[in-house]
């Protein structure tokens, strides 16, 4: 290189780039995929959605208790936004005391923000370890089902589409598809029955 003047380019490393100000909540879930009452244990995450030739984004928060989704939103972008309007409708919930959501390290879910809206629900928080999707299996398995059993067969071209689909599929999801889990019943079922 020397010899035919040839010089390297190299970029500055910055070892804090995009990490400062994190906030990583402890593994307090660590893999208990259970909880004895409801919105005692949340998840959450956020997957894409094909729509034509772009994507959408879609969060969503799965109940451990029954494995009802009790909460989500779609958008034309993955933003923190997104998120928080995703836990708004958390709120008016009966939250456990020391309730606990649990999330990857998404951007959206390290921030100061959702550290702080966590704080005015009165939920705990708790992260999978980096690049770890086993710790987050049950709402990616959520997200699979719908993807399968919906979105692959529906195709939506509008964000309208993808939106009733979604919509049409949580209702079937909560209401009539049956978990093995919960001996054949569904989320709503297991959650009557439990109150009986």
């Amino acid at each position: 290189m020397r010899e035919l003047g040839i010089k390297s380019v190299i970029r500055k490393k910055r070892p804090f780039y995009g990490h400062r100000g994190s906030i990583v909540f402890p593994n307090v879930l660590n893999r208990e995929f259970s909880a004895e009452n409801r919105f005692e244990k949340l998840v959450t995450d956020i997957t894409y959605v094909r729509v034509g030739e772009d994507f959408a984004y879609l969060s969503a928060v799965l109940d451990l208790f029954n494995n009802e989704i009790v909460a989500w939103k779609l958008s034309k972008r993955n933003d923190l936004e997104l998120v928080l309007n995703t836990l708004k409708q958390l709120e008016g919930n009966p939250l456990k005391e020391q309730a606990l959501i649990h999330s990857d390290q998404g951007f959206q879910y390290t921030t100061k923000v959702y550290e702080n809206h966590l704080k005015k629900l009165n939920i705990q928080g708790s992260h999978s370890r980096s690049g770890n999707w086993h710790d987050n299996a049950c709402i990616e398995c959520f997200f699979s089902h719908l993807k399968t059993e919906k979105l692959y067969l529906v195709r939506p071209k509008t964000i309208e589409q993808a939106y009733l689909a979604i919509k049409q599929y949580i209702d079937f999801y909560n209401t009539e598809r049956f978990q093995e889990k919960f001996n054949g019943l569904s989320p709503i079922e297991y959650r009557e029955k439990a109150a009986a």
